[in-house]
Order: C-alpha cells, then structure tokens, then sequence
C-alpha cells in the first residue's frame, strides 16, 4: 500500500485508503466502520466518533473515483469485476475462464475478487470494488447484506448474480436451484434403495440450502438423515476423510453419504478405501460439481453436474448486452436464466 508522508503539522492520509485501513487505524472490525459509515445510529457514540476520527485520518472516501485513471471514451474503465468466495474450489474454474474469454473478446477485462463465504467480507471488497468504478459486477450467490444491495442501487451499473435462483435478484441472474438439486438427490437415492443417508457438507450457504431441499424430500418419505458432519470451507480432500471418519464413528450403519462437493467425496472415498469399506456394496458416496477428477477416481464417483462454464459465458453475455445498450435506455424486468443440473451416477453409488 503507498503511503504518503505527511508534514508534522498535517494529518497522516494513506493514498486509496480502503475500509480495512479505517478499522485498522479505528482498532475496531471492518464490519464495524461499514455500519458506521451507512448506520451511525447503531453505533455508540464512542466508537463513532473514533472512526469518524479514522476516516479523517486516513483521507477515506466511499468510491472514490481511481487516482490517476486514464479518460476513457464514454467514462467506461472497460472493467468487470467478478466475486468469488475463493479460488481454492475448482467448481468455479470453468466460469471464471468462460466470462473472462467472452468479456476479452468484448473489449473488457475482468477483475477478480475473493469474498469468502462471510457476508461482511462481501460488503468490504463490493466497496473497494466501485471505488475501482467497474461498468458491472458478477457477484456468486444472492445472499447479499443490506448494505451491498445498497451499494450496487447506487452504483448505477449492470450486475449479475450466479449460481443460485431467487424471485427477487437484484438485477440479473443466472444459475440453477440447490433446493431442487437436493430434491433430486433425495428422490434418486430413495429409488436405489437408500435409506440411511448422511450429510458431509461444508459449511457455505448454497450447500445449506441444498441440504434442505434434501432433508425436505425425504421427510415427505418418513426419512430422516442418520448424521450429519459440518466442515470448514473450503472444502478439501483432507478435510472430506477426517468428516467420513467422524460419520462412521456415529453411523457405522450408514449405506450413502452425500457430500457437498467432489473434493469431499474424494475423502470420503480415500477414508473408505483406507478401511477395507467396499464403494458402493457396504457404504456409497456422491459428490456435488462433476470435477474433472469425478469420472477417474477409484470406483467412479456418483455427482451433480453444474455447468460453469455456461454459467460464466451467459453472465458476461448479459453484461455485454447490457452495456451496448444505448445511454438512458428502458431495462425490461430482471432477466434470469435456469441452466439447470444432472445428476450423473457412476460407480460409486
């Protein structure tokens, strides 16, 4: 981060100062200093004034526009940001590449941000995002915080949501319904006589929600899920064995497991195979996200193919829409696409 060193008579300010920079300088959470800035009334006075104090301080500005940017025909930075909760599932890999290849091709270049799976931490970087003044955002998921919701309305740019289905998107909208998802999964795995079910789920909230459509199918059946085991995101192959070890130690008697991703599976496979449990006569697995590693592990493992690629390709196709539209142009109703999902089963189940 540059700094500039102030005279001994002025306030030290820190160039491009962002949020975090406040609550550090403020010694409270960024959380805090965001409340602050668009709920003051929430916040004790005390610790208002401290981050009054920061922001001073600090010389920060809620979406500055970029020190030194170059003019740009029509005020366009000819930037897209995209939001992910992390880089480190490669369920996301095919959309980033997908809507980086289309925006390229449009004469955008994308801007990648990491989120985690925390509301706050959006709410901080969709922030220092506009301060970039991106001409549109692809966010990941619709559960968004009052605030961001806020900061996207006056932002005034186009802005696409993926990997989920709502009825009330905040602009436009492309992904699929983990509640039907889990619908799916349940009624399948009743089909091939599967009644002791257990859950291996990250702890994120579109596995929450397919957990639910799940759990909700099969208690229309008079099935309830023998165990559950919650991990930490994101999701790894470590973390999947030591969650299946956890599920045998509670349900030995369990005959499927349904993970939340391929990566948990894969663990779930590796722990199996460590016990001498045949895959799928004595206990079955099935994974979420068809990764390229699905078709080869070792019995093959059972998943629900999404496809991200669609999914990015079609939201940089809304944006480029969207964008060559002329100024002061009427927008139709939110737009939304359902790409849809298949179960794909495979050996492992």
């Amino acid at each position: 981060m540059e700094t500039i060193t102030p005279d001994d008579n002025e306030p030290r300010h820190i160039t491009s100062a962002t949020l975090i920079d406040v609550a550090r300088v403020a010694g409270v959470s960024p959380i805090t200093v965001s409340r602050a800035l668009n709920q003051p009334q929430l916040v004790r006075p005390g610790t208002l004034a401290r981050i009054q104090a920061a922001v001073r301080e600090t010389g920060y500005a809620k979406n500055p526009a970029p020190t030194g940017a170059p003019a740009v025909k029509g005020g366009r930075s000819k930037l897209v940001a995209l939001i992910l909760p992390t880089v480190s599932n490669p369920i996301f890999t095919d959309m980033v590449q997908a809507a980086s290849d289309k925006l390229t091709d449009g004469g955008y270049q994308l801007m990648l941000g990491l989120a985690g799976y925390e509301l706050w931490r959006e709410e901080i970087l969709v922030e220092t995002v506009l301060s970039r003044r991106p001409d549109g955002i692809i966010l990941t998921g619709t559960l968004h915080s009052d605030n961001t919701r806020k900061h996207l309305a006056e932002a005034g740019i186009p802005v696409v949501e993926t990997w989920d289905l709502t009825p009330s998107p905040i602009d436009m909208l492309v992904g699929f319904s983990h509640e039907e998802v889990g619908k799916t999964v349940a009624q399948r795995m009743l089909d091939r006589g599967y009644r002791r079910i257990a859950l291996l789920t990250a702890n994120d909230p579109r596995a929450a929600r397919r957990n639910q459509g799940m759990q909700a199918a099969l208690a229309r059946q008079g099935v309830s899920v023998v165990a559950t085991e919650t991990v930490a995101v994101p999701a790894s192959l470590q973390l999947g064995r030591e969650g299946c070890a956890r599920l045998l130690s509670s349900a030995p008697d369990m005959e499927l497991v349904v993970c939340s991703s391929d990566t948990l599976a894969q663990g779930a496979l590796t722990e199996a195979a460590s016990r001498g449990i045949k895959v799928p006569d004595q206990l079955a697995i099935l994974g979420f996200g068809d990764l390229n590693f699905a078709a080869h592990t070792y019995p093959s493992l059972s998943s629900v193919r999404v496809d991200g690629h669609a999914i990015g390709r079609l939201a940089a196709d809304m944006l480029l829409q969207r964008l060559a539209l002329p100024a002061g142009a009427t927008v139709a109703g939110p737009q939304v696409i359902d790409t849809g999902f298949e179960l794909i089963e495979r050996g492992s189940t």
